[in-house]
């Protein structure tokens, strides 16, 4: 369940930076247009990696009721800290992007 929370924080935390204001205020210039690409796909690979390891640990039904639960928790942690406290989030996204993958291999 950990691993899902991380990889739905991870690729809403692309999708934040795959806008072009959000990127330009937390990271202090302006992104490529391939850069802002980049983080679009790569958000939504995580999220779909999120989906996939959900309904593979509680199947389609319950599994889709926890990704959706876990996604407006990690959505309700952005909307609350983006304007307060940016740079926390910069460092929650970066963690997160780095312990997802060890939390999915440690709960094979």
């Amino acid at each position: 369940m950990l691993a899902i929370a991380l990889f739905g924080f991870a690729g809403f935390a692309a999708l934040c930076l795959a806008m072009e204001k959000h990127y330009k205020d937390l990271l202090g210039h302006k992104p490529s247009s391939t850069r802002l690409k980049a983080l679009r796909v790569a958000g939504w690979v995580l999220l779909a990696l999120a989906l996939l390891l959900a309904v593979r640990h509680s199947g389609w039904a319950m599994g889709l009721v926890e990704l959706f639960a876990v996604l407006m928790a990690g959505v309700t942690l952005w909307v609350f800290l983006l304007p307060y406290q940016p740079r926390l989030l910069l460092c929650l996204a970066a963690a997160s992007v780095v312990l997802a993958p060890l939390t999915a291999v440690a709960s094979l």
